[in-house]
């Protein structure tokens, strides 16, 4: 995001943060709709679980269905939250303008991409040169990169993840990924697939890596908490929530103050992410 309209929307997001400091979180009956990335839906998931302990008559839906689903069910008057692991696109922004709807970003806390493998996998390491190359497609054997004689399976997020977003500009530096590339529609669809296929390559958000697959360190710098939070590890991002500024209910901007508070940025924290 450019740097004026990040500082823009900084502002609104740290008078929310502040707010949440003081509040005794008491949001009136009613209901909250969250669809979007699932990246974000580790974090939300146990955010719901324990703002429910507070606010026992609060309804709260949620749906992992892509970041770039999430904003558009925003923008068409669906979701409360749209949660996302990439930033709002500039299509997007003019689409929201068009509807008269100005769009709020909240960032919520910090993401790693982690390149994993199957267990049984001797790699260890790839640089960011390698990653692009297997996913372009000029790597095509594990023997290129130190590993068996065996062809690479490519899997990749589909088109409406932020997280494919993400690995798109960060990594292939807006290289298309090779056509035969397995598309998987969310994190854990590509860990499942990754531990079940000794030659498959992917790529998750941190908060879903688990000891079924192996994680690889990125120009050798192994995808840790303090790694991400200090920027070492090279793919590291910020994940949002979006809202409508205009319309924004009580309880959607109750539970977002949950969420910004020292409580939900522990709950971050437990889910495997970074807090903001």
């Amino acid at each position: 995001m450019k740097t004026l309209h990040w500082k823009k929307i900084f502002i609104g997001v740290t008078v929310i943060s502040f707010c949440a400091l003081g509040t005794a979180y008491s949001a009136e009956k009613g209901k909250i709709v969250i669809k979007g990335s699932t990246t974000v839906l580790p974090i939300t998931q146990k955010a719901i679980e324990e703002y429910r302990k507070i606010n026992r008559n609060i309804s709260i839906s949620l749906e992992g269905s892509g970041s770039g689903n999430g904003i558009k069910a925003l923008l068409d008057g669906g979701t409360d939250i749209a949660n996302s692991s990439r930033e709002i696109k500039p299509n997007e922004i003019e689409r929201s303008k068009l509807k008269g709807i100005t769009v709020e970003e909240i960032a919520v806390a910090y993401d790693m991409i982690v390149p994993i493998v199957h267990l049984s996998n001797p790699v260890t390491n790839l640089t960011m040169d390698q990653l692009k190359a297997i996913y372009e497609g000029s790597i095509k054997n594990w023997s290129e990169v130190g590993g068996p004689n065996e062809k690479i399976i490519v899997l990749s997020r589909d088109t409406s993840s932020g997280t494919h977003e993400y690995w798109y500009e960060h990594v292939m530096g807006k290289v298309n990924v090779r056509p035969d590339a397995l598309l998987q529609a969310s994190n854990g669809q590509v860990v499942s697939t990754v531990a079940g296929n000794r030659k498959a390559i992917g790529y998750i958000g941190y908060g879903y890596l688990n000891k079924s697959v192996k994680a690889l360190k990125v120009n050798n710098v192994e995808g840790t908490i303090q790694n991400g939070k200090s920027g070492k590890y090279p793919i590291s991002r910020k994940l949002y929530m979006y809202i409508n500024r205009k319309s924004a209910s009580k309880e959607t901007r109750e539970f977002i103050k949950f969420l910004l508070s020292p409580k939900g940025q522990n709950i971050v924290k437990e889910a495997g992410y970074i807090p903001r």
